[in-house]
């Protein structure tokens, strides 16, 4: 998954799956669900399912799903489940929710009775932010997770219940998926039966406003994008994004040596109506961006966010998993502590992927790892939690609020686990005097043969185990180190090591991150201290910088600048004019109600992180960029 941090019906129903005895249904083999999930008042925001379930007479205990792959949480949307009627024979069941734990519910299956008829209606959220929590509909279109959709067998994995899925969708809407097609008709949609596994890690979206385009075929396995929007004119692909993503499929393939998965589709969701995020799966991957991503003219920067990044992930977090989160079904809770791997990794060759693809230019890439690393730099919660403790705590941390994150952390494994790959990274060519280097261990260690979906976990043992075959030093000392470390600065010796240094200009790059250039927002984290969001709302407050020892706080709200009307703008001329008077910045802020004036002592200037090459070392940065397929 790549959270974009803050950027983060009728949905699917899927089957209820029944439990007797858990010491027999672990010894039988693999069950069959016939589902029926109709989406056709998904624009309302409801979906139904119902599901025909084989069952034994005797006590059932049926679980929704709670820890969700890619979200690394018990994040299973619970609550927005309604409707659930268990039915034999044509009588309703009576059911009970186990009192301490929530996912769960029980009932009795009455003797002679063979199969249940199960039904579940779900109401999708509207709110923006949640992962596969938060909204995933509009008026003309769908995204459906199974996972809200679907309640499994205590005591059985999930890859031994088999369902056999026949979907409705409203008339004249099209849609994509992983999911293979047996028939359709005007009935709906039957899909090849697959594993609960499966259906949760194959994802659909649907809409009146839909294209697929195919990216071609390599090694014979075929990949395509599929795209979904609220109107028709935003699903026009400019022809360089096309390349680009073209060259993705090949780059990708030329990094790790095997694919994993007998075919792959982007599903790409265009709205302003629903959370934007990415998360992965084997065969797919579930991306949701704005509206205006194809028609704007970042297009392929934007894509470049995030698509590459969900794309690795088929090989690093599907196929090769640390083991505490190769868990059998979804009531099992996940051990995080690896997603500095699982996610830090795969942020690392993201970007690496981006560039490689010309997805973003090699300015592109170094600007994003330049504002990355000035994030982290700044980050005051460093002196107390290390970042293994941010991995550990991730379920805490991706639901935690923006206020004071500088000083909290949030879900820092992501960004400060790549600078320390690109560490390491440096660290392979430096000491094997370029012989070898990330792109050999990734062939290594995700490599092996093509084959379709499956899981591999490791541990840490076997990633030191695999860098050390190449090139012998202490990596694991090396990783320890900079997990455990709660010193003030970021590991920037990936940086320093690859020929760049960060630096701050004062003038802003052509289009920063995070509101810098937003006409209602401003990222001031490197001067005042702070982040401003739209309408002067303060979103953070760094400890012990100039807006922190004014006493500015979180949540308040800027009204005026010196005694004039909140802008972005006007908060940058008020950084400049102070660097040349020994006057302080006056805001007037309200609080609750309240208005009060604070005075910022600030007088350094404008500064926007950048990376300088340092011309006294070779650029292994650029080296690291250049695309393995000529």
């Amino acid at each position: 998954m790549q959270i974009r941090p803050r950027t983060k019906r009728w949905s699917a129903v899927a089957g209820l799956l029944v439990l007797c005895s858990p010491a027999l249904w672990a010894q039988a083999p693999q069950a069959s669900i016939r589902m029926a999930v109709d989406a056709r008042e998904a624009s309302r925001g409801i979906l139904h399912a119902q599901m025909t379930i084989p069952v034994r007479s005797g006590p059932l205990t049926l679980r929704y799903p709670k820890w969700i792959p890619g979200e690394h949480g018990p994040t299973g949307p619970i609550s927005d489940l309604v409707g659930l009627k268990i039915r034999a024979n044509g009588e309703d069941l009576a059911w009970q929710r186990d009192p301490l734990e929530m996912y769960a519910f029980h009932c009795q299956v009455p003797a002679g009775v063979q199969s249940l008829d199960v039904s579940i209606d779900f109401l999708t959220p509207i709110e923006g932010s949640g992962f596969t929590a938060g909204a995933s509909t509009s008026p003309f279109l769908v995204v459906i997770n199974w996972n809200q959709l679907v309640v499994y067998p205590e005591g059985r994995k999930a890859a031994d219940w088999i369902y056999a899925l026949h979907l409705r969708l409203p008339e004249g809407w099209k849609f994509g998926t992983a999911l293979q097609v047996n028939r359709e008709d005007n009935t709906g949609v039957e899909f090849q039966p697959v594993s609960l596994e499966t259906l949760v890690d194959s994802p659909l979206i649907a809409g009146r406003y839909f294209r697929e385009i195919a990216l071609g075929e390599v090694e014979g396995r075929s990949h395509a994008i599929a795209v979904v929007a609220d109107d028709e004119p935003s699903l026009e692909m400019k022809p360089d994004a096309e390349a680009g993503l073209r060259r993705l499929v090949t780059e990708a393939g030329a990094l790790f040596g095997a694919r994993h998965y007998d075919r792959y589709k982007f599903l790409l969701t265009l709205s302003n109506h629903v959370a934007h995020f990415g998360l992965e799966h084997h065969e797919s991957s579930d991306n949701r961006l704005p509206g205006d991503v194809l028609t704007g003219n970042r297009d392929g920067a934007s894509l470049g966010s995030l698509l590459p990044h969900e794309f690795v992930h088929s090989w690093n977090g599907k196929y090769r998993r640390p083991t505490g989160l190769a868990t059998a079904n979804f009531d099992q809770p996940m051990d995080t502590q690896m997603l500095w791997v699982y996610e830090g990794l795969t942020t690392y060759w993201g970007y690496v992927l981006a560039a490689r693809s010309g997805l973003w230019t090699a300015e592109e890439f170094r600007s994003r790892v330049a504002q990355r690393a000035a994030v982290l730099d700044h980050r005051a919660g460093r002196t107390w939690r290390p970042l293994q403790d941010t991995a550990v705590a991730a379920q805490v941390l991706y639901g935690a609020r923006r206020g004071w994150s500088a000083w909290r952390r949030g879900t820092d494994f992501y960004d400060e686990a790549a600078l320390i790959w690109l560490e390491a990274d440096t660290a392979l060519r430096q000491k094997s005097n370029g012989r070898y280097s990330l792109n050999d261990f990734a062939r290594r260690f995700y490599g092996g043969a093509s084959g379709p979906p499956a899981v591999a976990p490791y541990t840490l043992r076997d990633i030191v185990a695999t860098l050390t075959e190449m090139v012998p030093n202490d990596w694991n000392e090396f990783f320890v180190e900079r997990l455990n470390s709660t010193a003030p600065q970021a590991p920037l010796g990936g940086i320093e090591g690859s020929g760049w240094r960060l630096v701050y200009r004062d003038t802003p790059p052509e289009r920063a991150e995070n509101g810098a250039g937003d006409s209602q927002g401003a990222d001031l984290q490197y001067t005042l201290g702070m982040s401003v969001g739209r309408d002067g709302a303060i979103d953070d407050v760094s400890p012990n910088g100039p807006a922190d020892r004014a006493g500015l706080a979180p949540d308040m709200r800027i009204a005026a600048v010196n005694g004039r009307k909140y802008t972005a703008d006007l908060i940058r001329q008020a950084i400049q004019k102070a660097k040349d008077s020994p006057d302080a910045i006056e805001f007037l802020v309200e609080s609750r109600e309240y208005f009060q004036t604070y005075r910022v002592d600030y007088h350094d200037g404008e500064r926007y992180p950048s990376l300088e090459r340092d011309t006294a070392k070779p650029d292994l940065l650029n080296e690291i960029i250049q695309p393995l397929v000529k």
